[in-house]
């Protein structure tokens, strides 16, 4: 389906279509879809080899029951029978993902029934073990100096309730199987399944163990190491959202194909579901969450689909699939606007220029990232609410930040502080104006993070670059905020010369043309999945680490929200 296909599929979206959508799916839901035929049947008729062209009996998914996963019925657990029409489903939904994205089974996979404990073990030998969970926990205190995480707030353990609480499978690509609930039934089992084995078959194609793990672990000291870096800062979030809006569009045709749906002939089911990714519905603990931790967990899948939708319309089913596999997006801004990604563009990046003999005599290098669409996207909510997300995320022309922690800084407890971080974060436009509602928000949402705010100087504006500085004290330093023309530059807790210095040093490498690429090459020598620059995109990490860590109830439960209405 092309572009005027979809645009004129979307008039359908909105309460009208969201009521009749519920009502088929109501209708459906009490007979378990009649035609569908049980596990250990349909086992028994995929390919038969007297018939080898024959096609999968099943179709597609049963619908869930709608019986929420209550945590605290710990004792329950599916019967033997159920266990072997669950192992059953394997092969059967392995085939149907097969013909969904086009990938061929390269090989069987294997399965296993896990438990609760189980599953908490897995979870915590991913926070001890994990590169990208301690990249993670590294990151916590910038996340804190952004204001994007409260100072109390205690990331560790909160993820690993919320992650007990979400996870509904995982596929291991390291071990090369996929693990099974074994308090979660057949029926309500099918769809999650769907989506796993859309990994699996993703990890045959491409290795996702090399493919989905971009972001370096090492901290960098140079210029050099700095643009390394930044040239493919946000390469994990673009690809976990590849990999898992493939997954999650599978998982939705698996639902809707039995009731004649699909989210390419229904393009407008699209919206209905993205509604419902709310995550808040019978999950406390995700109800608790901070937007920035909601929002990252969402975003592969609910973004993802809607790329992977639109790419599958314009481009055909091995564009959508083999296609974004093989040539991955690099960027959340290509994700949001999977057109650009069609047409092969990659966003601006603005130049860093070489800040290590300013700020290195004071400061170690602690964290360096881009500031991408997705990051704007939550903080401009965060910090101005939803209309400002939704007028300025499409403004959005690039940022990048830098973080260094003071080398006076000893001890484990002034080391965990934020007031031992220094930060500064360059956010590019597309119009002065959108750069000027920016600097406000951002300057009126300081006392959420600083205590004792002071503005001392506003509006001075330099002669000769057009330049506007707001000065303000706080209990952590200074922070130094300058608008020139289509740019806004930050400079949190360094000392007033120095942030002045940086600004300038920094507004000035990007000259007064148009805003232009600056993706580095490699280092002679660098394989293009190895860098040795530290930190990452602010979601980055977060992302990735969610991504990784298996399918989330909040992504799969939007089906049986719906069933609610």
């Amino acid at each position: 389906m092309n572009v005027q296909s979809k645009n004129a599929a979307s008039q359908w979206r909105g309460p009208l279509f969201a009521l009749s959508l519920s009502l088929v799916l109501a209708a459906a839901a009490p007979s378990r879809i009649a035609a569908q035929q049980t596990a250990p049947q349909a086992a028994q008729q995929v390919a038969p080899k007297a018939a080898p062209a024959a096609k999968p009996a099943v179709q597609g998914c049963t619908l869930p029951s709608g019986e929420p996963h209550d945590e605290d019925k710990a004792t329950t657990r599916i019967t033997s029978e159920q266990a072997r029409q669950l192992f059953a489903l394997v092969d059967v939904l392995l085939k149907f993902s097969s013909g969904e994205t086009g990938l061929p089974i390269k090989s069987t996979v294997k399965r296993q029934l896990t438990t609760r404990d189980g599953v908490v073990k897995y979870l915590e030998e991913k926070f001890n073990e994990d590169e990208g969970a301690k990249r993670l926990e590294r990151d916590e205190i910038v996340l804190k100096k952004f204001g994007l995480l409260d100072r109390d707030f205690n990331l560790k353990p909160f993820l690993l309730q919320l992650l007990k609480e979400q996870i509904e499978a995982y596929y291991d690509s390291k071990t090369k199987t996929v693990n099974l609930l074994d308090w979660i039934g057949p029926d309500d089992e099918q769809p999650v399944l769907a989506h796993e084995l859309t990994h699996a078959l993703q990890d045959q194609h491409s290795d996702l163990e090399k493919w989905d793990n971009q972001t370096p672990d090492e901290v960098s000291t140079d210029s050099a190491g700095d643009r390394d870096h930044l040239a493919r800062d946000e390469m994990d979030t673009a690809r976990d959202s590849v990999a898992e809006g493939q997954a999650t569009l599978v998982m939705w045709d698996c639902v809707l194909k039995p009731l004649g749906k699909s989210l390419i002939q229904d393009p407008e089911v699209l919206d209905l579901l993205k509604s419902q990714m709310s995550g808040a519905e019978d999950s406390p603990v995700m109800a608790r969450a901070p937007l920035l931790i909601s929002e990252s967990m969402l975003f592969p899948y609910r973004e993802g689909m809607s790329f992977e939708q639109d790419l599958w319309m314009d481009q055909g089913q091995t564009a959508a699939f083999t296609g974004a596999l093989d040539r991955p997006p690099t960027s959340s801004w290509e994700i949001i606007n999977p057109r650009e990604y069609e047409r092969k563009h990659i966003p601006a990046i603005p130049l860093l220029p070489d800040i290590h003999p300013l700020t290195d005599p004071a400061y170690k290098p602690y964290g360096i990232g881009q500031v991408g669409q997705l990051d704007v996207q939550i903080l401009s909510k965060l910090l101005g609410g939803d209309n400002s997300a939704r007028d300025l995320t499409p403004a959005w022309n690039g940022g990048l930040y830098w973080a260094g922690q003071l080398r006076s800084a000893t001890t484990p407890a002034q080391q965990a502080g934020t007031a031992s971080i220094a930060l500064f974060y360059l956010s590019v436009w597309r119009n002065a104006d959108s750069a000027n509602v920016f600097a406000k928000i951002y300057s009126n949402s300081l006392g959420r993070k600083y205590s004792r705010v002071s503005e001392l100087s506003s509006g001075a504006s330099a002669a000769d670059d057009g330049s506007v500085e707001r000065l303000f004290t706080t209990n952590e330093g200074p922070v130094l905020i300058t608008t020139r023309g289509k740019m806004v530059f930050i400079a949190e807790s360094f000392p007033l010369p120095l942030a002045r210095k940086l600004t300038a040093l920094i507004l000035d490498a990007q000259g007064a043309g148009p805003m232009h690429l600056a993706r580095a090459p490699l280092r002679p020598g660098a394989p293009s999945f190895e860098s040795d620059a530290p930190g990452s995109a602010l979601t980055n990490d977060l992302v990735h680490f969610f991504a990784e860590a298996g399918v989330m109830k909040a992504a799969v439960d939007a089906e049986r929200l719906a069933l609610e209405k």
